[in-house]
């Protein structure tokens, strides 16, 4: 069934209207004729309004028939808050933790992101963010869009999150020690407290995921994550790029929160 969104006012008591870009993809790409049902969200009540339509013309006029509770969002709120990354990778970062069920993107401008954007390219790069987050929450069917928040520099994304439940850091280094003679080993116990941390965010209502940029975290980035409380998590023995990390544990949750 197709999904859209619209302002919370275009929904009534028994009429549903959409307006804007969707009238044409719906009468000229869709082809949708009336009687065709629809489901239709305002992107902020997490609920699904089922419709009929009615008419097509400049707007298209629809009958509701029923509302149920969506059920594509996850039980816990997950806050990513993704380091700047070069080229379209921010882009595939937010489509992709839009359809993963991310209740919001946070950029963060970190010490070793190798992009940094000026107030207009700041603005402009937000905004062509948050179309992809509302294509990817249509085409995924979620009932909210998630939000692409402004950009934010490290501390002021530390704040911030310290408002919620839980803060995950998978960083590279965690886990890893040195021997005298400078080898690596990976230590086998990190595992199992990550799995444990995982495990116990079926008990909270929010997390706050940071993901560091192509150059990975500073050192100070990592303390001052500590000392906000965040629990310093693996990804496993292989290094991952930044636009998968995200990915990886937001498929986790997935799993841990929904099976």
């Amino acid at each position: 069934m197709y999904h859209f969104f619209v302002r919370p006012q275009n929904i009534t008591a028994d009429r549903v209207v959409i307006d804007g870009d969707d009238v044409n993809h719906i009468k000229n790409v869709l082809r949708m004729k009336p009687g065709d049902e629809i489901a239709v969200s305002n992107g902020t009540d997490g609920k699904e309004y089922r419709c009929g339509i009615l008419s097509l013309g400049e707007v298209i006029e629809c009958e509701l028939r029923f509302i149920k509770e969506a059920d594509t969002e996850l039980p816990v709120r997950v806050h990513l808050f993704q380091g700047l990354a070069k080229g379209d990778k921010m882009e595939t970062v937010v489509q992709k933790a839009v359809e993963l069920g991310a209740y919001e993107i946070i950029p963060v401008a970190m010490k070793r992101s190798v992009v940094r954007y000026d107030d207009k390219k700041s603005k402009a790069k937000t905004a062509r963010l948050r179309t992809i987050a509302e294509a990817a929450a249509k085409q995924s069917t979620r009932a909210v869009i998630p939000d692409v928040h402004d950009v934010l520099s490290t501390k002021e994304a530390i704040e911030y999150a310290k408002s919620f439940d839980k803060i995950l850091v998978p960083y590279e280094l965690e886990g890893v020690s040195t021997d005298e003679g400078g080898a690596m080993d990976f230590r086998a116990d990190v595992f199992a407290r990550t799995k444990r941390v995982m495990e116990s965010l079926k008990d909270v209502s929010s997390v706050g995921i940071f993901i560091g940029p192509e150059g990975g975290f500073d050192c100070a980035e990592i303390e001052a994550l500590k000392a906000a409380g965040a629990d310093i998590i693996t990804l496993g023995r292989r290094i991952l790029r930044t636009e998968t990390a995200g990915m990886t544990v937001l498929g986790w949750l997935i799993y841990i929160l929904e099976a």
